[in-house]
């Protein structure tokens, strides 16, 4: 499966935790660490607890758990793939609105 924009993959994993006797998977995105469950894990769909809950609430239960959050995400930092990465860092200006403006 291809890694999607809102979706969790297999290569986003770092880890399988248990967290109050629930089985939970730490993933890792472009916005750090996050926790959600193995039946989102691979799916061609968006993961909600990638994007619907916030982030301070996952970081707070790892570190509640005893994880070093800022040592995990550097050390899996290599696992991100940036999107806009491959994007030119430079404004491309629509012609049309710029004949209007006068630039």
């Amino acid at each position: 499966m291809e890694p999607n924009f809102f979706g969790t993959s297999k290569e986003m994993v770092i880890d399988e935790i248990d967290v109050d006797g629930i089985k939970r998977i730490m993933a890792i995105d472009d916005k750090g660490l996050y926790l959600t469950t193995p039946e989102r894990v691979g799916r061609n769909m968006a993961d909600n607890n990638r994007y619907g809950i916030s982030r301070k609430e996952f970081i707070e239960v790892l570190e509640r758990l005893g994880y070093d959050t800022q040592k995990i995400f550097n050390e899996n930092r290599h696992l991100v793939k940036n999107p806009d990465a491959d994007l030119p860092k430079e404004r491309k200006v629509n012609p049309l609105k710029a004949s209007k403006r006068g630039d």
